[in-house]
């Protein structure tokens, strides 16, 4: 579109279909959100059994102090599937309820608070903070690709149009779906023969060694890319190799690094990425600004092995939270967020 109509009409393109997603997650999207029961409420509403002061033990009993204190049973939990507790299971729909678009609150101003407030605090958790950096640098390898192609491409040796610029864009697609489709699955099976090992206790840490082969791709592809850029090397290997891995590494290490903090605590996902992504869109904007003066002054090679090894290290603080992770999970046991 660039070449043979121009750039602006591509941006307008990028205008409409923001407008359709936008009017598509506004009326197609139901609402799925309620208020889930912590344990402390099922046993705060559960009718008194024993002497007066029995409130105080049951308190007492707590998830917060499950390790010291007796567990509890918990009404309407047993050992059977959730399939037969569960007869409606998959086999319900959304209502048009949820398709309005305000829904009832009891406290809407409590809650437009909460949705602000909640992202700003979860920056103090430590595995917010190590799936934020992950996320936002796997994506800068892949944000140095799209801002360097046309300027490296363009140019002897090379001498690409814009369409075929364009085109090596298909080998990071690619990557993507490799990814997409490795990355869950490995991690899933690690976690179960963890687990296994574990006495059946799974523990969210467990997915963090899926991060290891992904971040290997991620340091070649970042080798075969910076060098292949700056010694004009034919582009074969550096789409090929370099962009495909670039591919597979974005769609892995921010999927695995984000899910060891959702399962960390559950109740405020949306919250954890939209932290997230501050975190990454704060980064990109400033890489953005940078990148290309500092890759016309000193090379392709010291900028790019830059920013490998800061994901690298970033990465590498996986080593912290696999020994530690638990240890930062106790510190925030008693927090508001895991009653949300």
């Amino acid at each position: 579109m660039a070449e043979y109509s121009s750039w602006r009409n591509f941006w307008w393109l990028d205008v409409a279909l923001l407008g359709v997603t936008f009017f598509m997650v506004l009326f197609g999207f139901p609402e799925t959100k309620w208020h889930r029961k912590h344990p402390d409420e099922l046993q705060a509403i559960r009718p008194s059994e024993s002497q007066p002061g029995s409130d105080e033990k049951i308190a007492e009993a707590t998830i917060e102090h499950a390790e010291s204190a007796k567990v509890t049973k918990l009404p309407g939990l047993t050992q059977s599937e959730t399939a037969h507790q569960d007869p409606y299971l998959h086999r319900g729909g959304p209502s048009k309820q949820q398709f309005k678009l305000f829904q009832a609150n009891r406290h809407p101003f409590q809650s437009m608070l909460l949705d602000i407030w909640i992202p700003v605090k979860l920056f103090t958790f430590p595995i917010i903070q190590f799936a934020s950096f992950v996320v936002s640098w796997s994506a800068s390898c892949f944000l140095t690709l799209n801002l360097t192609q046309a300027q490296v491409f363009s140019e002897p040796p090379y001498r690409f149009k814009t369409l075929f610029v364009g085109f090596t864009n298909f080998a990071v697609l690619v990557g993507m779906f490799i990814g997409l489709f490795t990355a869950g699955p490995l991690s899933d099976w690690i976690s179960m023969r963890l687990t296994k090992r574990n006495r059946g206790i799974r523990e969210p840490e467990m997915r963090l060694l899926t991060m290891i082969p992904y971040v290997l791709i991620m340091i070649i592809g970042n080798f075969v890319v910076a060098y292949g850029y700056q010694n004009r090397m034919s582009w074969k290997p550096i789409v090929i190799v370099g962009y495909t891995f670039a591919g597979i590494q974005v769609a892995a290490l921010p999927a695995i690094a984000s899910t060891y903090a959702v399962d960390s605590y559950k109740p405020v996902a949306g919250s954890i990425f939209l932290s997230i992504t501050v975190n990454k869109n704060l980064w990109g904007y400033g890489f953005s600004k940078f990148i290309t003066p500092w890759t016309e002054k000193s090379g392709f090679v010291k900028p790019i092995m830059t920013n490998m090894t800061l994901v690298t290290l970033w990465c590498l603080c996986g080593i912290i939270f696999w020994f530690f992770g638990k240890r930062f999970r106790t510190w925030s046991r008693n927090s508001s967020v895991h009653r949300m």
